[in-house]
Protein backbone atom coordinates (compact mmCIF):
# COMPACT_ATOMS: atom_id res chain seq x y z
CA UNK A 1 0.00 0.00 0.00
CA UNK A 2 1.59 3.66 -0.94
CA UNK A 3 1.75 5.98 1.97
CA UNK A 4 -1.30 8.37 2.18
CA UNK A 5 -0.65 12.31 2.29
CA UNK A 6 -0.82 14.22 5.63
CA UNK A 7 -4.27 15.05 4.70
CA UNK A 8 -4.94 11.75 5.24
CA UNK A 9 -3.83 11.67 8.25
CA UNK A 10 -5.55 14.54 9.46
CA UNK A 11 -8.82 12.96 8.83
CA UNK A 12 -7.82 10.06 10.10
CA UNK A 13 -6.87 11.06 13.55
CA UNK A 14 -9.92 13.28 13.71
CA UNK A 15 -11.93 10.37 12.80
CA UNK A 16 -10.35 8.28 15.42
CA UNK A 17 -10.27 10.97 18.00
CA UNK A 18 -14.08 11.43 17.53
CA UNK A 19 -14.41 7.51 17.70
CA UNK A 20 -12.46 8.35 21.32
CA UNK A 21 -15.14 10.51 22.05
CA UNK A 22 -12.35 13.17 22.66
CA UNK A 23 -12.74 16.87 21.72
CA UNK A 24 -9.72 18.46 19.94
CA UNK A 25 -8.73 20.14 23.64
CA UNK A 26 -8.35 17.12 25.04
CA UNK A 27 -6.56 14.95 23.02
CA UNK A 28 -4.24 17.89 22.48
CA UNK A 29 -3.74 17.75 26.52
CA UNK A 30 -4.16 14.35 26.96
CA UNK A 31 -0.93 14.56 24.17
CA UNK A 32 1.16 17.14 25.79
CA UNK A 33 1.07 19.10 22.05
CA UNK A 34 -0.65 22.36 21.45
CA UNK A 35 -4.46 22.91 20.72
CA UNK A 36 -3.69 25.05 17.20
CA UNK A 37 -0.96 22.70 16.23
CA UNK A 38 -3.58 19.26 16.45
CA UNK A 39 -6.08 21.30 15.07
CA UNK A 40 -3.27 22.30 11.98
CA UNK A 41 -2.16 18.47 11.78
CA UNK A 42 -5.88 17.28 11.47
CA UNK A 43 -7.01 20.18 8.82
CA UNK A 44 -3.69 18.85 6.80
CA UNK A 45 -1.63 21.81 7.46
CA UNK A 46 1.01 20.37 9.54
CA UNK A 47 2.78 17.43 9.21
CA UNK A 48 3.73 16.07 12.49
CA UNK A 49 6.89 14.47 13.89
CA UNK A 50 7.52 10.58 14.52
CA UNK A 51 7.56 12.05 18.55
CA UNK A 52 4.14 13.58 17.86
CA UNK A 53 2.34 10.92 16.28
CA UNK A 54 3.46 8.62 19.15
CA UNK A 55 2.43 10.69 22.04
CA UNK A 56 -1.23 11.17 20.06
CA UNK A 57 -1.27 7.65 19.52
CA UNK A 58 -0.98 7.22 22.60
CA UNK A 59 -3.26 9.51 24.04
CA UNK A 60 -5.71 7.98 21.54
CA UNK A 61 -4.72 4.06 22.32
CA UNK A 62 -3.83 3.43 18.95
CA UNK A 63 -1.11 2.13 17.35
CA UNK A 64 1.68 4.68 16.48
CA UNK A 65 3.07 2.13 13.73
CA UNK A 66 -0.61 3.06 12.01
CA UNK A 67 -0.53 6.67 12.09
CA UNK A 68 3.52 6.41 10.52
CA UNK A 69 2.38 4.42 8.05
CA UNK A 70 -0.31 7.46 7.26
CA UNK A 71 2.20 9.63 7.65
CA UNK A 72 4.66 8.02 5.03
CA UNK A 73 6.88 7.85 7.76
CA UNK A 74 6.89 3.93 7.55
CA UNK A 75 5.70 1.34 5.02
CA UNK A 76 3.35 -0.98 5.02
CA UNK A 77 6.22 -4.22 5.65
CA UNK A 78 7.77 -2.60 8.45
CA UNK A 79 4.76 -1.72 9.90
CA UNK A 80 3.45 -5.04 10.04
CA UNK A 81 6.73 -6.13 11.74
CA UNK A 82 6.42 -3.69 14.14
CA UNK A 83 3.08 -4.59 14.93
CA UNK A 84 3.96 -8.36 15.01
CA UNK A 85 6.30 -7.19 17.80
CA UNK A 86 3.95 -5.13 19.78
CA UNK A 87 1.06 -8.03 20.01
CA UNK A 88 3.98 -9.87 21.38
CA UNK A 89 5.32 -7.34 24.02
CA UNK A 90 1.62 -6.67 24.90
CA UNK A 91 0.73 -10.44 25.91
CA UNK A 92 -0.16 -10.66 29.62
CA UNK A 93 -0.55 -13.90 29.81
CA UNK A 94 3.47 -14.55 29.49
CA UNK A 95 6.43 -13.22 30.93
CA UNK A 96 9.43 -11.08 30.21
CA UNK A 97 11.79 -13.77 29.82
CA UNK A 98 9.12 -15.61 26.90
CA UNK A 99 8.55 -12.51 25.17
CA UNK A 100 12.44 -12.09 24.38
CA UNK A 101 12.49 -15.77 23.71
CA UNK A 102 9.37 -15.55 21.43
CA UNK A 103 10.95 -12.42 19.43
CA UNK A 104 13.93 -14.19 19.27
CA UNK A 105 12.60 -16.96 17.71
CA UNK A 106 10.60 -15.02 15.34
CA UNK A 107 13.39 -12.73 14.52
CA UNK A 108 15.60 -15.97 13.22
CA UNK A 109 12.24 -17.49 11.26
CA UNK A 110 12.67 -13.82 9.26
CA UNK A 111 16.42 -14.31 8.60
CA UNK A 112 16.22 -17.95 7.75
CA UNK A 113 13.41 -17.21 5.28
CA UNK A 114 15.46 -14.08 3.64
CA UNK A 115 14.16 -11.47 5.30
CA UNK A 116 16.30 -8.74 6.92
CA UNK A 117 16.38 -8.59 10.92
CA UNK A 118 14.96 -5.49 11.50
CA UNK A 119 16.64 -2.83 13.19
CA UNK A 120 13.95 -2.02 14.99
CA UNK A 121 14.42 -5.34 17.33
CA UNK A 122 17.07 -2.75 18.68
CA UNK A 123 15.18 -0.58 19.96
CA UNK A 124 12.51 -3.15 21.37
CA UNK A 125 12.46 -2.63 25.74
CA UNK A 126 10.67 -4.41 28.01
CA UNK A 127 9.36 -3.71 31.10
CA UNK A 128 12.58 -5.22 33.16
CA UNK A 129 14.53 -2.71 31.44
CA UNK A 130 16.52 -5.04 28.89
CA UNK A 131 16.19 -4.56 25.20
CA UNK A 132 15.90 -7.10 22.51
CA UNK A 133 19.25 -6.32 21.90
CA UNK A 134 20.60 -7.37 24.99
CA UNK A 135 19.39 -10.59 24.70
CA UNK A 136 20.57 -11.72 21.81
CA UNK A 137 23.42 -13.47 22.09
CA UNK A 138 21.13 -14.92 25.25
CA UNK A 139 20.69 -18.28 23.89
CA UNK A 140 24.23 -18.78 23.66
CA UNK A 141 24.73 -19.38 27.07
CA UNK A 142 23.36 -22.68 27.69
CA UNK A 143 19.64 -24.50 27.14
CA UNK A 144 16.18 -23.08 28.54
CA UNK A 145 13.04 -24.31 29.60
CA UNK A 146 9.57 -23.53 28.43
CA UNK A 147 9.36 -20.61 31.55
CA UNK A 148 12.78 -19.01 29.95
CA UNK A 149 14.80 -20.74 32.98
CA UNK A 150 17.91 -22.19 32.33
CA UNK A 151 17.95 -25.86 32.19
CA UNK A 152 19.78 -28.15 34.16
CA UNK A 153 22.31 -31.33 32.40
CA UNK A 154 19.43 -33.44 34.09
CA UNK A 155 16.97 -32.09 32.20
CA UNK A 156 18.55 -33.07 29.10
CA UNK A 157 19.08 -36.97 28.09
CA UNK A 158 21.74 -36.23 25.74
CA UNK A 159 23.91 -34.81 28.32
Amino acid sequence: MASLNVGNLGEYLREQRRNAQLSLRQLADAAGVSNPYLSQIERGLRKPSAEVLQQVAKALRISAETLYVRAGILDEKERDELETRAVILADPSINERQKQVLLQIYESFRKENGFEVSSYADDVAYADGSSFSDEVDATADGPRTADGSGASPKDHPSS
